[in-house]
């Protein structure tokens, strides 16, 4: 009998893993400019495990690239395992590339990774003060490429 109050107790002290929450500071329209350069990226708010995104990018008139994405609570993958969180996009309206959340990854915000692809390999959207800023690299965190947004009036 005391044994099982002892087991109880144990389970009951044992600290349950977090369940993955969507980033809901991350909805909203953002702006990132340098001169002529731009980018825009959008998001939804929070709603049924999943935010979709949108983004394009241009200098000066000239629209040069655009991407959906959408970030997921609870995929399944394509190996068939179930991730905490996944980032998809699809630059141009080409195939959906998925990107698993890194749940311990280092640093604040989310990493989402998906070493197989070709570039960018590494996702990463983290909060600075009131900007947004958003980084995409290889796995190891070469050839960065990275965005300060401000939020879109």
């Amino acid at each position: 009998m005391m044994s099982a109050v002892v087991a109880a107790l144990i389970v009951m002290a044992t600290p349950a893993k977090a369940a993955a929450v969507l980033p809901a500071w991350l909805a909203g329209c953002w702006v990132a400019e340098d001169g002529a350069d731009w980018t825009e990226e959008c998001w939804t708010s929070p709603r049924a495990g999943m935010m979709l995104g949108s983004a394009i990018s241009g200098a000066g008139a000239k629209l040069q690239t655009w991407e959906t994405m959408q970030i997921e609570l609870s995929p399944v993958t394509p190996t068939g395992e179930r991730a905490k969180m996944a980032f998809w996009a699809a630059p141009r309206a080409g195939a959906r590339t998925m990107f698993a959340q890194v749940p311990d990854a280092p640093g604040p915000g989310l990493t989402f990774v998906n070493a197989g692809n070709d570039f960018p390999q590494r996702v990463h959207y983290w909060q600075e003060g009131d900007r947004l800023r958003a980084e995409i690299s290889r796995a190891d965190g070469t050839n960065r490429l990275s965005w300060s947004y401000r939020r879109r009036p």
